[in-house]
């Protein structure tokens, strides 16, 4: 049997008829429905500091191949989110050399005024593109709805394992989440769905709040930067031996991906650079209790266990069984209201960068698209290690690899 493995594509435009996966690698007989996919779609459109396109678009997935019955087939599935504000963008999106008499919306002039920060130039440079529109309308983070999709089906998969995935904002805007220890898990996976800023601490969370009405104020924009925190991930997954194997390679990458992400860290992150190595690698040591055989009998055991998880629960590209938490860094959005300088491109002169609709802050809208590649980056990792072709056989390998680990990591009681 060859390994699984769990991939995908994207297609669509910002302002396009809709947004499109494909996804391969998926098991049978996974239960799966539109409902699975609606939390994490909503909780994306959230978040204090977005903009317009947010009261227009309401995200649903249409399953279009790959399940029936309510459960996955192993074959390709097809997803498709609707763009809701296309009706007033058909004339300018549409696929024709001349739009259809009847094609809806304005009729708007090309885009030819980059902005800095953006893809636009660089973009229409490379694919010779005179109306920046044919540039800005793919790289526009509405594609990121897309990927929030397939993570739904990653995470549904993660969670059959008994995995949980969370995130939270740990800066806005220079505002920062002081914390002498990492956040628990728990605390952060006890946020609301409906939270706006997804901070743990109520009065950064406010804080964080001003930064963005003033940058509004301001005609200006704000970054920061969120946590994800992976919890129940066993040791030993990914691997050491080749450079693209490295899970923590892949999860940077995952993230990386994401628009506006320009840096990513893993447990300790850049602090790794000014610390001691005795501040830094965490021991291994060993407890002692007992555990419970199948007939009840109480035996003692020990285990290994860490004090700390500075490494992010990775060490040479592989897991070593602590939470993996990884960071990501967003810079602000690159559409301002009040713009940078920039060019015409029309006409070679100096002019102010083009205005688009757009959010003055996507921090925590952001958290979430990194829990759907983190997710992304995990169930692919683990098909590939566990290689099945229905959730019954990935159950029973991931069973088997369990018991193989519980003498050594499992936790014990005392």
């Amino acid at each position: 049997m060859t390994a699984a493995m769990f991939r995908f594509l994207t297609a669509g435009e910002s302002h396009g008829r809709s947004l499109t996966a494909i996804v391969e690698g998926v098991p049978a007989g996974l239960p799966l429905s539109v409902a699975d996919f609606a939390t994490d779609l909503r909780r994306r459109q959230r978040g204090y500091g977005r903009g317009r396109r947010m009261a227009i678009e309401s995200d649903t997935v249409e399953i279009l191949s790959g399940v029936r019955r309510g459960e996955t087939l192993g074959s390709p599935i097809t997803l498709s989110i609707a763009n809701r504000d296309w009706v007033n963008w058909q004339y300018t999106m549409s696929v024709e050399a001349e739009p259809p008499a009847d094609a809806g919306g304005a009729k708007r002039a090309p885009v030819t005024r980059p902005r800095p920060g953006h893809a636009d130039l660089s973009a229409g440079l490379k694919y010779a593109r005179e109306d920046l529109r044919d540039i800005l309308e793919r790289a526009s983070a509405r594609e990121t709805a897309a990927r929030v999709a397939v993570g739904a089906i990653a995470r549904a998969i993660l969670t059959r394992l008994g995995i949980s995935i969370t995130s939270h904002v740990i800066e806005i805007g220079g505002v920062k989440l002081e914390a002498p220890e990492p956040i628990a898990f728990s605390s952060v996976a006890a946020l609301g769905d409906d939270d706006e800023v997804r901070c743990v601490d109520a009065a950064k969370a406010e804080e964080m709040k001003r930064a963005i009405d003033h940058a509004r104020e301001a005609g200006d924009t704000v970054g920061g930067a969120f946590e994800v925190i992976a919890h129940n991930i066993p040791a030993g997954l990914g691997s050491h031996v080749h450079w693209d194997r490295k899970l923590d390679g892949r999860l940077a990458q995952g993230l990386m991906s994401i628009p506006a992400i320009k840096a990513v860290g893993i447990g300790l992150g850049p602090d790794v650079g000014g610390r001691l190595g005795s501040q830094v690698h965490d021991e291994i040591i060993m407890t002692s209790g007992v555990v419970s055989d199948a007939d009840g009998k109480r035996l003692p055991r020990s285990s290994l266990t860490r004090p700390t998880n500075r490494a992010g629960g990775l060490e040479g590209g592989v897991t070593n069984g602590e939470d993996i938490r990884v960071t990501a860094w967003m810079k602000p959005i690159s559409t301002l209201m009040k713009p940078l300088r920039s060019v015409d491109l029309a006409t070679m002169s100096e002019s102010p960068a083009a205005i688009e609709r757009s959010d003055v802050c996507a921090v925590p809208a952001a958290a979430v698209v990194g829990e759907a590649m983190v997710a992304i980056v995990l169930a692919s990792a683990v098909l590939e290690q566990f290689s099945a072709d229905t959730v019954g056989d990935l159950d029973a390998a991931w069973a088997a690899y369990g018991a193989r680990l519980a003498d050594r990591l499992s936790p014990i009681s005392s």
